[in-house]
């Protein structure tokens, strides 16, 4: 049993035994390897959302929480490569929650039948993507996870930020309201405290991101998009 197997198989194992523990030792003879193996992979496990928890003492072990697992999915092999398609371009750094939708195609593929797991991976082992050529250079990882988390949080940012003429400014306090992507660049459409307006700026000429404690307020996105209400609301997701 390869490495990828094994991860696939322990969380089977963890989730059939749920909520009782495994021991390490007891899931190192199981698949036939040492326990610092198996205590490695747990730890994988871990660092990629999967949460198992570790329980010492006698009769502890390690335990899947089943309130926080997904059931046993009926995808077929076709569906999950087709997820994993939509999914593809995530591996554009420059992509907005693209390391999220890594961990959670992981998820979905771990939550699969053995049977269809493997006719998943074969199939997508035959779809190959070029990468696009023309985009920009991507953000920073830090900025990009910055403006990730002010999305989703709605708090206030604190932007350093370049302009398309080459002028900077700093400590710009934005109020984030949607992330809109181009054909060549992502933007952050926000209320601009500076400009007192709606403005997009794009992702890849912010130089410094920081979150501020403070909630940002409730605006219709009309009043902050303006003339590009009618394209930010065709590339809304249909959730």
């Amino acid at each position: 049993m390869n490495r990828t197997d094994r991860l696939y198989a322990l969380v089977d194992e963890l989730r059939g035994a749920a909520p009782r523990a495994r021991s390490a030792r007891w899931l190192a003879d199981r698949f036939e390897v040492s326990t610092r193996t198996v205590e490695r992979d747990l730890l994988a496990l871990q660092q990629a959302g999967v949460p198992i928890w570790a329980t010492p003492g006698p009769g502890g072990g390690y335990s899947l929480d089943p309130a926080m697992t997904l059931p046993p999915m009926n995808f077929t092999p076709a569906e999950a490569a087709a997820i994993a398609v939509a999914l593809a371009t995530a591996t554009d750094r420059s992509i907005p929650f693209g390391d999220a939708g890594r961990t959670a195609m992981r998820k979905i593929v771990s939550a699969m039948a053995s049977g269809s797991r493997r006719g998943a991976e074969d199939l997508a082992g035959r779809i190959h993507l070029f990468n696009p050529r023309d985009r920009d250079e991507p953000p920073p990882q830090g900025v990009l996870h910055t403006v990730e988390a002010a999305v989703a949080e709605r708090r206030v940012l604190k932007l350093n930020y370049v302009d398309r003429s080459g002028a900077r400014t700093e400590g710009r306090l934005v109020e984030p309201a949607a992330l809109v992507g181009g054909q060549k660049a992502w933007y952050l459409v926000g209320w601009c405290r500076l400009r007192v307006g709606g403005r997009a700026f794009r992702l890849d000429r912010i130089q410094e991101a920081a979150l501020t404690e403070e909630s940002a307020p409730d605006r219709n996105l009309s009043e902050v998009a303006g003339g590009l209400m009618e394209w930010v609301r065709s590339l809304s997701l249909d959730l």
